[in-house]
């Protein structure tokens, strides 16, 4: 970790969980020290290994507010996170086992897919959902509706994976134990709640003259004004939504697998050894060098000590489920990922579907994705290397179990 601070160019230092600052890209470089500028940044911003360029915020940011909210800090897709449970079934079945439908882990593949919607693809009929069923929507602020999200239409996303670099993952371990792993946000919803609250944000910014350049993407709103309130509410029950959605598909992918496991590997009893479901896009109010503040975490995990995280690799890499190690300096964050190195057209341009699909092949790895143009978009080699990642936040997070792509369906 390296610390940035020219009392000269910004307001609080910012601290890199990076060797250098040749390891930053000169774009993610100026959005931090945007952030060190705002008035409302509280002690240092940090910056996790995987960082990257985002809007307003560099992916892989962390920012804690005094009396302020920025709906950019948190991002489009509210509650973005991981999904994972953990079995005792030897993954090898995946590969080794025939169905009429080729491997166990393409009959899986080929079931999720017709199951799980992907990319812009929603549920024909509404989903029966209690967490929706339950919800009283007349409590959210509701001033100059406009775009914000209508809750019928949530019964539609709900149980959806969206596209991007959300996915679905048949995993195992260095034992040779089965994993399951998704990743999902909020979809349309989160969307909509925060397009909407940044349009507001950005006309009261304009209207109180704040000294935040709009061209920095950062407008916030007063936790004094309805409108921050409004955008908490409506922020809070997006995060539930995207915690629900992944329960939700986690459940119809578990009852895939293990239904047939039962049927094709004649696997009697499946022990769940662990479950986690935790977010990677959002703001919180917590307490840090003795005082409450809005912790933004903008493609960051939480990681307080003890408590268990997922850190993904990319499409055909590893991913990590780890022990947070509580981390003062990091506001007890770490890593969300691997971090692109690539976007994702040029990604596209760099390496063929061929060349990826020929090395799929070689791992024995199984891929469902309905349009395989952009399947590069998401190649690991688009990434930085998980394991150095993870090697630069040995201060922040402890491995607890490393998990290889069997299959893969992606939106």
């Amino acid at each position: 970790m390296f610390v940035l601070f020219d009392r000269e160019k910004q307001l609080v230092p910012i601290k890199v969980w990076l060797p250098s600052v040749e390891e930053l890209d000169q774009d993610c470089l100026r959005q931090a020290y945007n952030l060190a500028n705002l008035p409302f940044a509280f002690k240092h911003i940090a910056l996790m290994p995987d960082t990257h360029v985002g809007y307003g915020m560099p992916i892989g940011g962390v920012m804690a507010a005094e009396d302020a909210i920025v709906p950019n800090a948190v991002g489009v897709d509210i509650g973005c996170g991981m999904g994972f449970i953990h079995t005792d079934v030897p993954a090898r079945l995946l590969r080794e086992v025939e169905t009429p439908n080729g491997s166990l882990a393409q009959q899986m593949v080929g079931q999720i897919m017709r199951e799980v919607p992907q990319g812009f693809a929603h549920h024909r009929r509404p989903q029966k959902s209690r967490f929706l069923d339950e919800f009283e929507e007349k409590g959210l602020y509701h001033y100059g509706r406009g775009d914000l999200p209508k809750i019928e239409e949530a019964y539609y996303q709900i149980g959806t994976l969206g596209g991007g670099n959300h996915f679905i993952e048949l995993q195992e371990d260095d034992q040779g134990r089965l994993g399951i792993m998704v990743h999902t946000g909020s979809r349309n919803f989160g969307f909509k709640t925060a397009n909407y609250f940044n349009r507001l944000a950005k006309q009261l910014n304009k209207k109180m003259g704040s000294a935040v350049p709009p061209a920095h993407e950062l407008a916030y709103l007063p936790l004094d004004q309805p409108e921050a309130q409004g955008y908490i509410q409506w922020m809070q029950f997006a995060l539930k939504f995207a915690r629900e959605n992944r329960r939700l598909i986690m459940d119809r992918v578990s009852k895939i697998v293990f239904d047939s496991l039962q049927s094709y590997a004649g696997v009697k009893e499946i022990a769940v050894q662990m479950g986690v479901n935790a977010h990677h896009n959002y703001a919180a109010l917590e307490e840090h060098f003795g005082k409450k503040v809005w912790v933004h975490r903008k493609g960051a995990i939480r990681a307080e000590r003890g408590e268990l995280a997922i850190i993904p690799g990319a499409m055909g890499s590893y991913s990590y489920i780890v022990e947070g190690l509580g981390n003062p300096r990091a506001f007890n964050s770490a890593s969300h990922g691997a971090g692109r190195v690539l976007g994702r057209k040029q990604a596209v341009r760099e390496f063929t579907l061929d060349e990826v699909m020929a090395d799929f092949k070689k791992k024995g790895i199984v891929l469902g994705k309905r349009r395989r143009g952009d399947t590069a978009e998401e190649y690991y080699k688009a990434y930085k290397n998980i394991d150095e990642v993870m090697a630069y936040q040995e201060d922040l997070a402890r491995p607890v179990l490393r998990l290889q792509t069997v299959a893969v369906v992606k939106g």
